[in-house]
């Protein structure tokens, strides 16, 4: 990759600073809620099995590093982090584990319900008699407890599960996987937001507590509007594709240029639309007067719309509309999102050195967050944590001997 100037870097030491979290977890969610808190400034020290974060080899693309290969999805979610190679199968590795818990605020990991039980580092029983002010957060598909209980769990399947694919896609494609992992991602920002809410009570009560969160739970909360329509209608939702269940005009339009998309609130806004767009008509119809009626008329409706739009020039208009104060927007693709002039100006880019990712979306006025430090190698920064937490050269030298700090990833 070309190298790229210092752009989204942070600028303070971030809301978070002084926080220290441990993270076993890989794959998405984990890591994505871990990156969120380093990048407002927590010490996160990513603990890696000996075979590494499995993303690691999710590509192509690739990036190529002094021999190591690292695909680019373990680089999304990894920047602002340390890692330590760390093997906790077995019992040198558990015990430099409670080392680097002595003074950790939280502990987060995505392992099986009854893993770390089964280690000897199961909450209850053994970290919260130890470390009383420690926050565990364990991420796993069902959690422990119900008729799916212990069982794994994988974005898609999750999808699947609670009804996502259900609402997503049209009539013709039936149920459709969501492009972008959600239920991962959800399950990470809510793990992140329930790790907050532990440290502020921490601050009242003086004590940790053990967050269960779970991929299923975590889907099944993304269910709106589509839930609260069944729960009051009794009517199984449908995929209506782009449009919405409850709003119309809100759908995708083609134009000369390119699509765009419009999604109108209002009575106000779409008698406003249809002026711009020079059929005020329409806003007198009796058939489009009133939310209830459009929904009722959809069809007809975006057949007037899309015979309005087909000559436009869609770019044009999407702006000349929006700052008219009107929801429409062209429909970009990811090249064209990231090279936007917006996404510039609000740092929605971050660059450092050869690194280059998504800036982070939470914007604090005094402690602003931001990259510290690229996505690290596997283990790169085992021997600096160690060193850190006490650890002789002669204890790292066994350690090594032992196979509990792989200086490699396993294949």
């Amino acid at each position: 990759m070309e190298g790229t100037a210092a752009a989204g870097v942070a600028a303070s030491a971030g809301a978070l600073a002084g926080l220290k979290v441990i993270d076993l977890s890989r794959v998405l969610g984990g890591p994505f809620c871990t990156m969120i808190l380093a990048d407002h400034g927590a010490d996160v020290i990513k603990l890696e099995p000996p075979q590494g974060d499995e993303t690691r080899d999710w590509g192509p693309p690739f990036r190529e590093d002094g021999g190591e290969r690292t695909a680019s999805y373990f680089i999304g979610v990894n920047r602002n982090k340390r890692s330590v190679a760390l093997d906790l199968g077995k019992p040198e590795g558990r015990a430099v584990l409670l080392a680097l818990l002595e003074g950790a605020d939280v502990l987060i990991e995505n392992f099986k319900p009854g893993a770390m039980e089964r280690w000897g580092l199961g909450y209850e029983a053994d970290l919260a008699p130890r470390f009383p002010r420690l926050v565990h957060c364990r991420i796993s598909g069902f959690g422990a407890t119900g008729p799916l209980g212990g069982m794994p769990g994988y974005d898609a399947i999750l999808q699947a599960m609670t009804g996502l694919m259900s609402v997503n896609g049209d009539p013709t494609t039936g149920p459709l996987r969501l492009g972008t992992p959600i239920v991962d991602l959800a399950t990470g920002l809510f793990s992140a937001v329930g790790i907050l809410m532990a440290l502020f009570e921490r601050a009242q009560s003086g004590r940790g507590q053990f967050l269960d969160m779970t991929l299923y739970d975590c889907g099944m909360a993304l269910l709106h509007p589509q839930a609260a329509n069944f729960f009051l209608s009794g009517r199984r939702p449908a995929p209506l594709g782009n449009a919405h269940p409850n709003i119309a005009p809100y759908d995708k339009f083609p134009t000369r240029t390119c699509e765009i998309f419009v999604g109108i609130g209002n009575d106000g806004q779409f008698s406003r639309l249809t002026r711009e767009i020079g059929r005020p008509e329409l806003a007198a119809d009796a058939r489009f007067q009133g939310n209830a009626a459009r929904v009722q008329n959809r069809a007809a409706l975006s057949a007037a719309l899309a015979a309005a739009f087909a000559e436009q020039d869609g770019y044009a208009l999407s702006e000349r509309l929006i700052r008219a104060g009107l929801p429409v927007g062209p429909v970009l693709g990811v090249d064209e999102a990231t090279a936007a002039p917006q996404t510039a100006e609000r740092g929605m880019v971050t660059a450092l050195g050869a690194y280059r990712g998504l800036g982070t979306p939470i914007k604090l006025s005094r402690t602003p967050g931001g990259t510290r430090r690229p996505p690290p190698g596997f283990g790169e920064h085992t021997t600096e944590v160690l060193a850190e937490h006490g650890l002789k050269e002669a204890e790292l030298a066994a350690l090594r001997e032992q196979g509990a700090l792989p200086a490699a990833r396993r294949k």
